[in-house]
C-alpha cells in the first residue's frame, strides 16, 4: 500500500492550541493560520499538554511565515512500515502524473 493510500485510511483530527480535539482535519475557519492536524490514533495517544505543545508550535511558526512546521518529537507520526509521514504531494506531478504542467517551446 502506498503512503497516500495509507494516509487516507487514517482519520485525521484537528488539534486546538488548548490541546483539545476540535473535529475533523480541514475544518479550521482560519485559513491563513490553520490548526495542527494529527491522525486520531496518534492524537488520542498524546496527553492534552503534548497536543497543546505541538499545536502552539505550529501556530507560532505560521505567524512567522513558515508553511511547513514539523511536529514535536512526541507527536511525530510514524507509518506502519517504520517510515515517517512526509509531504507526499510536493507537486501535483508526483501524485497525479496526468496533471503535470506542460511547457510549450517555440
Amino acid at each position: 500500500m502506498g503512503q497516500l493510500a495509507e494516509w487516507r485510511e487514517q482519520k485525521w483530527v484537528r488539534i486546538g492550541t488548548d490541546g483539545s480535539i476540535k473535529g475533523p482535519c480541514g475544518t479550521s475557519k482560519d485559513k491563513k493560520n490553520p490548526d495542527r492536524c494529527l491522525p486520531s490514533r496518534k492524537a488520542y495517544s498524546l496527553s492534552k499538554e503534548e497536543r497543546a505543545e505541538t499545536a502552539k508550535k505550529k501556530k507560532v511558526a505560521a505567524k512567522k511565515g513558515q508553511t511547513v512546521v514539523p511536529n514535536t518529537p512526541k507527536a511525530k507520526v510514524k507509518l506502519k512500515n517504520g517510515g515517517e509521514v512526509r509531504r507526499i504531494a510536493r507537486g501535483c506531478g508526483k501524485v497525479m502524473s496526468n496533471r503535470r504542467k506542460k511547457t510549450k517551446y517555440s
